[in-house]
């Protein structure tokens, strides 16, 4: 019922920036938190960066001051700068979204709860 699409993933030295993008599209009467994980092999999906109401983000210990998530509401997109890239950032990047979608009435129906289904970010030394 809503969809993410991801994109801005790549191939980056160490030290040097990406920018990803995410949209979402689909039913949507609000969104609660829109954001990115992260998942190497092997290892658990974690936070990076999630905005929450579009006020506050929580940030990842790892990425405070080298990642900056910003939104825009209008497009319902939301985007990860990334600056000063280090090696250990190297990882499937997943955006994800929860909320609301309309119901039959026009009001807030069902919630929602999607991922995208991930950007490669490799960040070489």
């Amino acid at each position: 019922q809503v969809q993410l699409v991801e994109s801005g993933g790549g191939l980056v030295q160490a030290g040097g920036s990406l920018r990803l993008s995410c949209a979402a599209s689909g039913s949507i009467f609000s969104i609660n938190a829109m954001g990115w994980y992260r998942q190497v092999p092997g290892k658990q999906r974690e936070l990076v960066a999630v905005m929450i109401n579009g006020v506050s983000t929580n940030y990842a210990d790892s990425v405070k001051g080298r990642f900056t998530s910003s939104r825009d509401n209008a497009k319902n997109t939301v985007y990860l700068q990334m600056n000063s890239l280090k090696p250990e950032d190297t990882a499937v990047y997943y955006c994800y979204a929860d909320g609301y979608i309309y119901s039959y009435s026009g009001t807030s129906g069902k919630s929602f709860s999607s991922w995208g289904q991930g950007t490669q970010v490799t960040v070489s030394s």
